[in-house]
């Protein structure tokens, strides 16, 4: 799926509250009722998290009073890594006036809207994501701002535009009329042929992206006519592959059609996102390739819903919401029972951003024990990132990034959808837990 593109004009952020701490206190010790050790798949009891900095200094078991630091009492809360969410869009958000929106609305617009989304985001516990697909950059310019302390979001590693093809899931043209398609080119990230592609990955090498994401199939949102054909040769997406080695990229593949999802595999793709009618093929081909998944199923859920209101979504992308909607949750759970590596995703923008926890929710109703899913945003999506020295588990010398929540999440994961608590890089942004 794609984010609606941002018109090019001049781009302008606005800054707002950060909403935390300007600086952290030298340190904090975290009195927490429970810890989830994401590492060794189980339910810890009364912990004590220290953080100095940006840091986490130790994790002790019972109460420990450490003198000179400043105390959160978190002891009716579980404690849990920052969540992770793989596939996320923060410069828009669905609309029934989506596609209309775009004629209307400058960058302005898509870049102050964005810092709202960020913010929702932090404080559903998501401390960070990926963000995979955006216009004119403005997911870089997020980033940046986000990183220098200017408005308050999650860490975002982001790929920028997406590159596809003609015609393609990328080309943000698509259903436009005759004299406003243009023609996009490898500097807009659309590609036709190897070459293209090389100068496609250089581009966004130089507007300083963190990881890359192509379209190789169809997709929903836009007006096209097909979900699932394969929309890049294996030579092109080859190509991408290879020049992303070059810069150090991972690329992450939208991908619904099997056939689509079998090109991007063997050309080594580092994850397939979506992967509706995924094959036992192309299963059995990821778990071989070490290729990860990423499902988005509350994505799925959610475009099903919406295209059953008149007019929400144009004809075509309705049906093709009709078609996707009831298959992608289906194809994680026999994914998951087939074996193969599982991220956790929810392609936030095509459903209202902050409701992302909803997709644990979603992935348990697949057949995925909440251990799993659980693991899904923390060890393993940072590993996916390459950072798990730094994320996906509350241990000495990681990043501090801590949330909590009431209860016990392994009971009902829908705990997870009232994050109580939110620490990032040792700062709270968010603390309804005081006891």
């Amino acid at each position: 799926m794609r984010i609606l593109p941002v018109l090019p004009l001049a781009f302008a952020l606005a800054a707002a509250t950060a909403g935390a701490e300007t600086t952290p206190p030298a340190s904090t010790v975290l009195h927490c009722g429970h810890l989830l050790d994401t590492v060794a798949g189980k339910l810890l009891g009364e912990t004590s998290v220290v953080v100095e900095g940006a840091r986490i200094k130790e994790v002790r078991a019972g109460r420990a009073d450490v003198p000179g630091a400043q105390a959160i009492e978190l002891t009716g809360a579980t404690c849990l890594p920052g969540l992770i969410d793989s596939h996320t869009h923060l410069t828009g958000e669905t609309s029934p006036t989506g596609y209309t929106d775009q004629f209307r609305w400058n960058v302005a617009d898509y870049a102050i809207r964005s810092t709202v989304y960020a913010r929702r985001t932090l404080e559903a516990g998501f401390t960070t994501v990926r963000n995979l697909g955006d216009g004119a950059n403005a997911s870089i310019a997020l980033r940046n701002a986000i990183n220098a302390g200017v408005v308050p979001g999650p860490r975002i590693f982001t790929a920028g535009g997406a590159i596809g093809s003609t015609g393609g899931h990328a080309d943000d043209t698509d259903g436009y009329r005759a004299d406003l398609q243009g023609d996009p080119h490898a500097k807009d990230g659309i590609i036709n042929g190897a070459d293209d592609a090389w100068k496609a990955v250089r581009q966004h090498y130089k507007d300083g992206v963190d990881l890359l994401k192509i379209m190789p199939s169809g997709g929903v949102l836009d007006e096209s006519s097909s979900v699932d054909n394969a929309q890049m040769t294996i030579d092109e997406i080859k190509a991408v592959v290879a020049a992303a080695h070059d810069y150090g990229f991972t690329v992450a593949a939208h991908a619904h059609g099997a056939e689509a999802i079998r090109r991007a595999v063997v050309a080594g793709v580092d994850s397939i996102e979506h992967g509706t009618f995924m094959s036992d093929e192309d299963m059995k081909l990821m778990k071989q390739h070490g290729t990860w998944y990423v499902p988005t199923i509350i994505a799925g859920r959610y475009v099903q819903e919406m295209a059953e209101k008149p007019g929400y979504y144009p004809a075509q992308v309705a049906a093709k919401a009709k078609q996707v909607g009831p298959l992608i949750q289906q194809t994680a759970g026999k994914a998951y029972k087939a074996g193969v590596k599982i991220a956790f995703g929810t392609d936030a923008a095509v459903y209202p951003h902050g409701q992302n926890a909803k997709e644990f929710e979603y992935m348990v109703e697949a057949g995925i024990p909440p251990m799993v899913a659980l693991q899904a945003a923390t060890t393993h999506a940072a590993e996916l990132l390459r950072k798990s020295k730094d994320l996906g588990s509350v241990e000495a010398g990681k990043l501090a990034d801590v949330i909590a929540v009431d209860g016990n999440p392994l009971d009902d994961v829908k705990r997870l959808q009232k994050v109580g608590f939110v620490m990032k890089d040792g700062r709270v942004y968010k603390n309804e837990t005081v006891r």
